[in-house]
């Protein structure tokens, strides 16, 4: 299993209030399709790949603000089980954990970077926890 792509299709980011009191940030990634596609990596030979199509989105409540990133990512295997995962999905829209996991994995760690640029950008709160600096107390 190896991922070999990665693109964005659509950032959506909105601040729609002021961030004041207690704020609730909830985060969300979702494999919304998955396609099959021919690949030529350098030689004559096409060599077949997956397509997942993703949304993640981050929501403040109350209502401040919102980011929804979309894009795909291109994953390579055995075509037997690249064969299988379309079938899986097509029947009932659910994938291999092992795979999904890799996938949302790869999906979660590139998405919450760019929220985080975004959300610095549009003033709102950071989308994860970040490190803090606190003053020590007690005697030496």
């Amino acid at each position: 299993m190896v991922v070999i792509g990665f693109s964005y299709k659509k950032f959506l980011v909105e601040r729609t209030g002021i961030a004041t009191g207690k704020i609730n940030i909830s985060n969300n990634v979702a494999v919304k399709d998955i396609k099959e596609q021919k690949l030529s990596l350098g030689g004559k030979d096409r060599q077949e790949s997956l397509v997942f199509t993703f949304e993640y989105s981050c929501s403040y409540e109350p209502n401040i603000g919102s980011i929804v990133l979309t894009g795909e990512v291109v994953f390579l295997d055995d075509p037997k089980v690249l064969k299988e995962i379309v079938k899986d999905w097509n029947k009932d829209k659910k994938v291999d954990p092992a795979v999904m996991k890799g996938i949302l994995n790869h999906i979660l760690s590139r998405c919450t970077i760019q929220s985080l640029i975004l959300s610095q950008e549009l003033s709102l709160p950071s989308p994860i926890p970040l490190p803090q600096v606190s003053e020590q107390t007690g005697k030496k």
